[in-house]
């Protein structure tokens, strides 16, 4: 009988009527360190109860593509089709995570597999068999990763952490006076490697448990309390409707503007209230090599809001020629920080 399913992290919970079943114990998947040995079991290619061993080559791997939360264990342990849903265990027989997908290119192994983390599946097993669906935390925040480019804007020498890229109102970051541009640290305790680290120990976090932040804010330590909320199913916004069009300058040269109106909507940018959406770009121009591309909305340039063209024109007109230029951009559902330079 199946009880819940968690499409965004790839965990099922079914309950099975049988008796003198073996358990196994559930491991701690936040202690485990690279090189540490593990056994991979499953049913590669029908052949049932395999098992494979290799070490741990990576933990907390992100940005994969896969599901919308990832915290992936990295092992060379031989993973195939068929592995999904099999344990990954330690040496002393502990779940520490379970195989759900592979990195290859010839349809079979080639070293590289990951894993859901054990805590991750158990925080959501207990939500599904609790509530019949999965209640995670929330603070209302966009955060990405750190770059050379962005931490040199920024002033930190570290990339490691999560950079506030939006902050939603009244939700409990806005409620905490957390800012875009402020650099998250530390989660209650944990170093924060990146987003995706930050991501799943937020949704991790039951609703109404106060956390301590540690962040840097204008390169200055700060520690902020927060109480974690519920994550929303969906929130929108309503677009600006205005007419104008604008070129860009300088390291931004080679850019078409538009404001953010009806016919920009084909871009699927009606969920923005103002800016301007990028329309064109110039091949090889500096902003395509940095990222660019038609259909983000420039919301901020150096920290200065951009709610129509004038706006766009009047601060592009005052860059120096080659000074980099940083952009706060709406694109798709998120909202990130790009850095283009003359370098690009």
């Amino acid at each position: 009988k199946v009880i819940g399913t968690d499409p965004k992290t790839d965990v099922a919970v079914i309950k099975i009527d049988a008796s003198n079943l073996s358990v196994l114990p559930w491991g701690d998947a936040r202690r485990l360190e690279v090189g540490e040995m593990v056994l991979a079991i499953g049913n590669p290619f029908g052949l049932s109860q395999t098992v494979t061993m290799g070490i741990i080559s990576a933990v907390g791997r992100a940005n994969m593509g896969i599901v919308d939360y990832e915290d992936f264990i990295q092992t060379d342990a031989a993973i195939n089709p068929g592995n999904s849903g099999g344990a990954l265990v330690n040496l002393r027989g502990e779940l520490i995570g379970i195989n759900t997908a592979i990195f290859t290119q010839s349809g079979g192994y080639m070293g590289i597999g990951f894993a859901i983390p054990s805590n991750m599946a158990k925080s959501v097993m207990e939500s599904l068999i609790k509530h019949g669906k999965v209640v995670r935390g929330w603070i209302g925040v966009s955060i990405q990763e750190i770059t050379q480019d962005l931490a040199k804007e920024f002033g930190v020498t570290d990339t490691k952490g999560a950079l506030i890229a939006d902050v939603t109102e009244n939700s409990p970051a806005a409620n905490a006076n957390l800012e875009r541009g402020d650099i998250i640290t530390n989660y209650h305790g944990t170093t924060i490697r990146d987003p995706g680290q930050l991501r799943a120990l937020v949704a991790e976090t039951a609703p109404g448990t106060t956390v301590t932040l540690s962040l840097l804010r204008d390169k200055k330590p700060h520690d902020v309390t927060i109480t974690i909320g519920e994550l929303p199913i969906e929130r929108t916004k309503i677009s600006r409707r205005d007419d104008g069009r604008g070129k860009g300058e300088h390291v931004l040269t080679g850019i078409t503007v538009e404001n953010v109106t009806d016919q920009s909507q084909r871009f699927g940018r009606s969920n923005v209230r103002s800016g301007v959406v990028v329309t064109e770009i110039e091949a090889d121009s500096h902003a395509e090599r940095a990222g660019l591309r038609a259909g983000d909305v420039i919301r901020e340039i150096n920290r200065k809001p951009v709610k129509d063209v004038r706006d766009f024109e009047r601060i592009t007109n005052q860059l120096s020629p080659h000074s980099p230029v940083l952009l706060l951009l709406s694109r798709g559902n998120a909202t990130i920080f790009l850095s283009v330079n003359a370098e690009h």
